[in-house]
């Protein structure tokens, strides 16, 4: 039997890991199962899991019901071909999806993972304009600090979000607009939205008919350190971008699925976006899968008698069979009146504690969106390369806890299952930190 170290020289000779730096960070820990919101190392020790494992896992980690599904249909077909071919459980995924969605969403396109979302929803957004004879625009218009994936379109995107350095030179040009970000307490909230409005106002004025879309994270900026703003700047920002004829890009990414207090972010600032990017959460977890979904007059611009009009892009594992069946299995635990009452319990929790770590000098901003909450621990360094990131997140290991600071962020964003006795024990943790690392 292979031992724990032996495992470890393996993933060292073998094995690059994302976002690590590998010469400085500390060994990986095998993890060897999990259940709920749970995992089990290979040496036996238990961590409550409150990221939901980059924020993936809705309903807890091997959840029977999914598992279940999953292996029905692998036993049944597990992948075919997308182009030429279809499947009842892809075809059941996007009825279901477009039925929960902001009304008009309606045509979804299958791809593997939030970036790539993000790329077909900035590609599909380009090429809408060059079908309808349109080819001067050319203009992205994002917020700065957002973050919306890896790929290049995405990095282009989300350039100010400090991740993307050696690859400057390579992006395309996307315009900044400053985000509102807000707290609980923050009284200069509409002074700065007003800013942004503004400069959307003035962007809008030069460069209106070169617009393509703009794209934002709605009501959540996630990596970028969980930094919120209201639904009512939301649909102020579409309402503008509807009256000027411009797209409106919606990363849900992370903020879909429930994770805002609503099924999804969009449907708590009332706003429809043209586009909608979806990952994450929409598998339970279980697999890759994400979608991007558009509105009919999108879809229809990519009609006609050449191929040249078509959107040729795709992936070998588009509308995964397996991966069709977890989300649909995830989508009935979404929609069980039970998850309801446990995101309202989870928005419940923190917001009575974050009501007693508002007063801690050490802690700031303290912020909640739904099942969503963050705090920024003190001092002079901000920003993901904070070095109390690494110190965070080594003193709740030591306590059973993943989470993993956005640098000098402390952010809860854990599974549906996790009870309120965990929730607190998590609490009672950072305010342990506060008193000791600040």
């Amino acid at each position: 039997m292979t031992t724990i170290d032996e495992l470890l020289a393996l993933d060292r000779r073998h094995v690059w890991h994302p976002f690590t730096q590998a010469a400085t960070a500390p060994a990986p820990i095998p993890i060897r199962s999990a259940r709920g919101a749970h995992l089990i190392a290979a040496d036996g020790r238990d961590y409550l899991d409150l990221i939901s494992s980059w924020w993936v896992t809705l309903h807890g980690h091997a959840h029977p019901a999914i598992a279940a599904a999953v292996a029905r249909q692998a036993a049944e077909l597990e992948q075919v071909i997308f182009a030429g071919f279809t499947h009842e459980p892809a075809i059941r995924v996007a009825e279901r999806i477009s039925a929960i969605l902001p009304t008009g969403l309606e045509r979804v396109f299958y791809s593997d993972d939030g970036s790539t979302s993000v790329e077909v929803a900035l590609k599909l957004a380009y090429q809408y304009w060059w079908n309808k004879g349109e080819p001067r625009r050319h203009r992205f218009l994002a917020f700065e600090g957002g973050y919306h994936g890896d790929t290049f379109g995405a990095m282009s995107a989300g350039r100010s979000s400090g991740f993307y350095k050696p690859f400057h030179d390579l992006l395309f040009a996307v315009d900044l607009l400053p985000y509102p970000e807000t707290w609980n307490g923050d009284p200069d909230t509409e002074e700065k939205e007003a800013t942004s409005l503004a400069m959307l106002e003035a962007w809008i004025g030069r460069h209106g008919r070169e617009a393509v879309a703009l794209i934002m994270e709605p009501l959540v900026q996630g990596a970028g350190g969980m930094r919120l703003c209201r639904p009512e700047f939301v649909r102020t920002v579409a309402d503008r971008l509807k009256a000027a004829g411009v797209l409106l890009i919606l990363d849900e990414v992370m903020t879909g699925f429930g994770r805002t207090g609503a099924t999804f972010a969009s449907l708590k600032a009332g706003v429809t976006p043209d586009l909608i990017c979806l990952s994450k959460g929409l598998t339970g977890g279980f697999l890759p899968l994400a979608a991007t979904v558009c509105r009919q007059e999108i879809y229809e611009a990519f009609l006609g008698g050449n191929f040249e009009r078509a959107f040729a892009h795709g992936h070998s594992f588009t509308a995964n069979a397996l991966g069709c069946a977890a989300a649909l299995a995830s989508l009935d635990l979404l929609q069980a009146p039970e998850t309801a009452a446990r995101i309202a319990a989870i928005e419940s929790v923190h917001r009575e504690r974050l009501a007693r770590l508002a007063h801690h000098p050490g802690l700031a901003r303290p912020r909640v969106c739904g099942t969503i909450a963050a705090v920024s621990f003190g001092g002079s360094e901000q920003g993901y390369n904070a070095s109390q990131g690494p110190r965070l997140r080594a003193f709740f290991l030591e306590r059973g806890l993943l989470l993993r600071p956005l640098g000098s962020v402390v952010y809860l964003l854990p599974p549906y299952c996790v009870s309120d006795e965990e929730l607190h024990r998590a609490y009672d943790a950072i305010e342990e930190a506060a008193q000791t690392l600040t």
